[in-house]
């Protein structure tokens, strides 16, 4: 039987720590006159004040460290000592659980895996939780390292942070789900915020050393500097939200997210299979639309696809009549990222429904919640698929509260990305998800790409 163990670590750890913020990347650890200190370097438009806030220590003592301050002030890149407010231990003190393993341990090089620090208290996590008297199993031990933008410093997170702790507590199920008698994982996490200096001292430390996969990274830059460090080291990366990852001579890294690429390819062979409908493409003078629009006939071409061009201001004006085919369905390419270039549309295409007409556009996923009135046809990589209610009553034993993400969840997505990472270390190319499938296709020599995208209808 699965133990609880987990969750109880995972979770309380996280509640008690409150409002306490504190700096979650591996800073490295010195000792001066026998005081233990932090060995800081100053990043970019940050003053003495805000240090002392992260660090959670008085600027007088941070002056006291580092008596050059008070001569010629704060320069950007040099190193500081900080006082940590510890007294200097080489014991390690290790707490874990039996099922999978959310690790703080105190040892000469730093605070390793704060998962204990993550994130600020949360009203949507449930402190209740067993007890976590087990005895310890002799198995092998798998580390991985989950690294988000959690803003857990920041005094207000945005819904953007939230949908980030979201990600993480369906990442925690996934490990639940995986233990076994064999295996024991233990999982680092650590907050990437925005700053490219976060990433590369982790990346600069021996905190990542023993690590066997990395979950995360959002900012392309903290995206580069994680996958130089991954291709030196043989760890696989798996970015969960990236789109425009340069995978050339990478081949430890996976890209969740699809291209244009597989779109159009996807939307070139569902458009074989209605031969019989009339694609119109509408010819917008908006640069972005064109663009985004640019590869997806090229495919068409390349597929021998026919269509008719529209201009715009005959969409608007009404006066299209001319490019419709009242014998089949009008299927309308309007294959943008901004829905308020497409709302302006949508009126002109319900009166041409109202006249008699068959109307479809292409758009995007993200439009169906929009309820546009029009019939839809759009790529995803998000479908409903089997295990979902097994996912959703252990989310309801460990969490309370809503979700902040509808569609898609990101609490899945940290779900079956974590499992897929896993399986990628058992050797496995595809993964059956609760709301992605995804299946591994690599690009040239370089990375891999998530090849699985569908097309649906509404």
């Amino acid at each position: 039987m699965k133990s609880k163990a987990f969750f109880i670590l995972a979770l309380c750890s996280l509640l008690a720590m409150g409002a306490q913020a504190q700096e979650l990347l591996n800073y490295p650890l010195d000792t001066i006159n026998g005081e233990e200190v932090y060995k800081y370097e100053v990043e970019r438009s940050i003053g003495l004040y805000r240090i002392g806030i992260n660090f959670n220590v008085s600027q007088n003592d941070i002056i006291r460290l580092n008596p050059q301050l008070r001569e010629r002030g704060l320069h950007y890149g040099e190193l500081l000592y900080i006082p940590t407010g510890r007294e200097v231990s080489n014991e390690p003190v290790v707490i874990e659980s039996k099922p999978v393993v959310v690790e703080t341990r105190v040892t000469e090089t730093r605070t390793v895996a704060d998962t204990a620090r993550v994130l600020p208290a949360h009203p949507s996590l449930r402190p209740n939780a067993p007890s976590l008297a087990e005895e310890p199993i002799e198995r092998k031990t798998i580390e991985l390292a989950l690294i988000l933008p959690f803003e857990s410093q920041q005094t207000k997170r945005s819904g953007n942070a939230d949908r980030m702790l979201e990600f993480y507590q369906g990442a925690l199920i996934a490990l639940h789900d995986l233990q076994n008698d064999s295996t024991l994982y233990r999982l680092r996490v650590y907050d990437s915020e925005r700053s490219e200096l976060r990433v590369k001292a982790l990346c600069d430390s021996t905190e990542l050393n023993e690590v066997k996969g990395v979950l995360g990274l959002v900012y392309p830059i903290q995206i580069e500097r994680m996958a130089t460090w991954c291709k030196d080291h043989q760890v696989p990366l798996l970015l969960p939200f990236s789109d425009a990852t340069n995978l050339t001579n990478r081949p430890q890294v996976m890209q969740f997210n699809s291209t244009d690429a597989q779109e159009a390819d996807s939307l070139c062979s569902w458009m074989k299979k209605h031969k019989h409908a009339h694609f119109i493409a509408v010819e917008a003078r908006d640069a972005e639309i064109a663009s985004q629009t640019q590869e997806l006939r090229s495919r068409m071409h390349e597929n021998s696809i026919t269509y008719t061009g529209l201009a715009l201001r005959d969409l608007l004006s009404d006066s299209c009549a001319y490019a419709l085919d009242a014998s089949k369905e009008n299927i309308f390419i309007l294959h943008s990222d901004r829905l308020n270039n497409v709302r302006v549309l949508v009126p002109h295409l319900t009166r041409l429904q109202a006249q008699g007409y068959r109307i479809r556009i292409v758009g995007q996923y993200s439009w169906v919640k929009e309820n546009l009135g029009v019939p839809m046809v759009y790529t995803s990589m998000f479908t409903v698929t089997d295990g979902r209610e097994a996912y959703e009553a252990m989310w309801a034993k460990y969490y309370a509260g809503s979700h902040v993400s509808d569609a898609p969840r990101y609490d899945m997505l940290g779900y079956d990305l974590m499992r897929t990472l896993v399986g990628w270390l058992q050797g496995e190319k595809e993964n059956h998800g609760i709301q992605s499938n995804i299946r591994w296709k690599q690009v040239g020599e370089g990375g891999w790409q998530n090849a699985h995208v569908t097309v649906l209808e509404n």
